[in-house]
């Protein structure tokens, strides 16, 4: 067992930190940056560690389903923290990350260094970080989402993606030693024969592990593992990084010019659903990627594109809000500024009341994926509600800042 390394701390004020000026950026950058800083602000006033809510109720709806109602996902935090350094507003990054360190030692079940991939939104405070949940009246009992409560690999990454990019902004030394045990974490309980496996699903004490593999795990897993050599040296970034990143230049598939989405449970790769963000990530995130991987950007143009932006998947049902800006950051780093700013520009006709934008420009996107790891049934959609991930996309698009390797995009 992992001994605990880490001190939190952090104590709230009265008073929300300062909004940094925004002067050197352009108009959707500005408006990006202070919406995010505003969802921070509004979720509690102050400077101690706090989880912002994934979503907002749509504009027909009262509130959102219990499920989603108290939902902080790790993933949209991560991206928050990451894109508000990019601003500039390192101060409200910083919430979010002392968060992130409460949750890897205080976790109420586990001592092994996991991220879950939800929190409860709201302020943290002392003892065991909660989870979210509702109350279900007609069972009388506390309910939970077994998704939320378990932690796949993609989101314990990114969590370290986030702290790296506090490390580097501040020098904090609890940051680097935070995603260290995170990368432990994935490299103890998730490596397989290739490659890292997906996580684990299910509610406490005994969560399943997940057999298949994500290559948009790994592409997560290749860039934590990447950074972390880079800052410090050690031999195991090193070896994570080549497992990782074998297993991405695995899933290319030469003959179309894309990347398939992973494994089955069984370990061989998967022919579909084709999904967005895995043929535009492996040629971001990983520094020595080959350009033929960059084909896939066009086979995402030819396969995926809808009128202003990117479907999530092929079947071109809707725009995906977040899938369209990180595209709109890709094509930065390949060099296409111009569709760039294009992009930014027309996803900001999707901004919310709240400031966020909203996660689909129709009421509901399909993505062919079931929530379920072993499920068949692809039940798992987005909604046309403000959405925190799709805000910090665009933001770090609008900044042309590159998450996976904490630079800005040259």
């Amino acid at each position: 067992m992992i001994t605990v390394l880490l001190a939190i701390w952090g104590c709230s004020l009265a008073l929300a930190a300062p909004t940094p000026t925004f002067a050197a950026m352009d108009g959707p950058a500005t408006s990006l940056c202070a919406s995010l800083a505003a969802a921070v602000d509004a979720t509690a006033p102050g400077s101690g560690p706090v989880f912002v809510a994934s979503y907002r109720p749509s504009d027909d709806e009262t509130a959102l389903p219990p499920a989603l109602a108290t939902t902080a996902f790790t993933y949209d935090n991560a991206l928050t923290a990451i894109a508000l350094t990019a601003c500039g507003d390192v101060a409200r990054a910083r919430r979010i990350g002392d968060a992130f360190l409460a949750a890897v030692v205080r976790d109420r079940t586990f001592t092994d260094g996991r991220m879950r991939n939800a929190y409860r939104a709201g302020p943290v405070g002392p003892g065991p970080v909660l989870l979210p949940g509702w109350w279900d009246g007609a069972h009388g009992r506390w309910a939970e989402d077994a998704y939320q409560d378990g932690s796949a690999t993609g989101n314990v990454a990114w969590a370290a993606l986030a702290l790296l990019t506090l490390h580097e902004a501040s020098g904090r030394p609890d940051d680097l030693t935070a995603a260290r045990r995170l990368m432990a974490w994935i490299a103890e309980r998730t490596q397989g024969e290739g490659g890292y496996r997906g996580g684990t699903f299910g509610f406490d004490p005994k969560q399943s592990a997940i057999a298949w593999m994500s290559t948009e795990h790994n592409i997560d897993v290749a860039a934590v593992a990447a950074w972390l050599h880079r800052l410090t040296g050690a031999a195991a970034g090193k070896a994570a990084f080549d497992r990782a990143r074998a297993f991405v230049a695995r899933a290319f598939e030469p003959r179309e010019g894309r990347f398939l989405i992973g494994t089955t449970p069984a370990g061989a790769l998967s022919p579909g659903p084709v999904v967005l963000d895995v043929q535009l990530w492996p040629w971001m995130a990983i520094g020595d990627a080959p350009a033929d991987w960059r084909r896939a950007l066009v086979f995402a143009e030819d396969r995926i594109a809808v009128d202003g932006g990117f479907d999530f998947d092929g079947d071109r049902d809707g725009l995906w809000v977040e899938g369209s800006a990180q595209a709109a950051l890709a094509y930065r780093v390949a060099g296409q500024p111009a569709r760039a700013r294009e992009l930014v520009a027309g996803l900001m006709a999707e901004r919310s009341a709240s400031g966020l934008l909203y996660a689909t420009r129709n009421a509901r996107l399909t993505t062919g994926l079931a929530v379920e790891p072993e499920g068949t049934v692809p039940d798992f959609f987005y909604f046309r509600r403000p959405h925190l991930g799709a805000t910090a996309w665009a933001a770090l698009a609008a900044l042309g800042w590159n998450p996976f390797t904490g630079r800005r995009v040259e």
